[in-house]
């Protein structure tokens, strides 16, 4: 356990079990040096316990990033919730990590993720104040994550392809959730054609027909000649196999943890595949949040979310004249805000 804490810098894992409901939780804290730590609750049918500590842990990490290159006053957390193999009361089951939720007194506030809707966030919030993103509070997170990936697909554009109208463009999209059908549905309203996937076929199918796109087997993403490659859905799938099936020109996704290890970052630039970094791209939705909390309309939310643009040119031109990846470059500046943080409480 504690390799992997070391590993992602995790300060704090908190492990929760309820046997009356099937409670098995883990609540990782990164960071509170900026701000309470804001993550969503993953609720995923995970091999083993292993696996659901690497991903609680990466995934807190991800999130302290995420703020600090969005500027925002908030540290890093996340949880998982790994789902119940015997029959189980959905309600009963998230009213009992908002207990979990509510031991830590609000260092730690949890919004939605992988496998959580916002009525599952409606019962952690009969137990805690310490959740955004459910009906009391009227935030949808999705649309503005999509909307920042979105700009950042972009900038990526006229950075490596040169152009800025995305008729035409040929985008591969891995994962049609909250945020990857949102960005299917962006995509093709401008024109760009598409190549998608789903491990929910059914529902892939579904949406391909809608926007005339093609839908394609999970394994055979990785294979489509395409301008971008959008990873949608789970962390970890850019590893030395994946990159070297890829045939794009670069990768501009919503998914957290995209990159397998920071080798793989390397491997990609070696291959003349920009990628450009994933708590970059998808901060829309915690700036959202945050910026809704602090009661502020949803025209300045949107300003705010474009900027994500912004903020990447200027990590790209960083990147280049370091000669460095993306990824590399990203982690430096939140480490850097990060320390500069500490060094102020200090």
């Amino acid at each position: 356990m504690f390799v992997t804490l070391e590993q992602t810098d995790v300060a704090e894992l908190h492990q929760f079990r309820d046997p009356v409901t099937g409670l098995r939780a883990l609540i990782a804290l990164h960071s509170t040096r900026l701000g309470p730590a804001l993550g969503g609750c993953r609720f995923l049918p995970y091999p083993d316990e292993n696996a659901a500590e690497v991903d609680v842990c990466r995934l807190a990490r991800g999130m302290s990033f995420k703020a600090a290159m969005a500027g925002l006053p908030l540290g890093g957390g996340k949880a998982v919730i790994i789902e119940p193999t015997k029959p189980y009361d959905r309600a009963a089951l998230f009213q009992s990590f908002g207990r979990a939720v509510e031991s830590l007194g609000g260092r730690y506030i949890t919004a939605m993720d992988a496998g959580t809707e916002m009525a599952d966030l409606d019962q952690v919030a009969t137990r805690t104040d310490h959740v955004w993103g459910y009906s009391g509070d009227g935030m949808d997170p999705s649309p503005f994550t999509a909307l920042g990936v979105y700009t950042a697909l972009k900038v990526s554009c006229e950075r490596q392809l040169y152009r800025q109208d995305l008729a035409g463009l040929h985008v591969a999209i891995q994962g049609l959730g909250h945020v990857g059908r949102r960005l299917a549905m962006m995509l093709s309203w401008a024109g760009a054609r598409l190549t998608v996937t789903d491990l929910d076929a059914e529902h892939g199918q579904k949406l391909a027909a809608r926007l005339k796109a093609e839908f394609v087997a999970p394994d055979k993403i990785y294979e489509v000649p395409c301008d971008v490659f959008m990873p949608c859905a789970l962390g970890g799938i850019l590893n030395a196999d994946t990159i070297a099936r890829l045939d794009t020109r670069m990768i501009v996704g919503a998914a957290n943890n995209q990159l397998a290890s920071l080798d793989d970052a390397r491997f990609l630039q070696e291959r003349q595949i920009l990628y450009t970094p994933d708590y970059v791209n998808n901060a829309g939705g915690l700036i959202a949040l945050t910026l809704h909390h602090q009661k502020l309309g949803n025209e300045l939310v949107r300003r705010k979310v474009k900027a994500i643009g912004r903020t990447l040119r200027h990590l790209l031109n960083d990147a280049e004249r370091l000669r460095v990846s993306p990824a590399i470059m990203a982690d430096r500046i939140a480490e850097q805000r990060l320390h500069d943080a500490q060094e102020r409480a200090a």
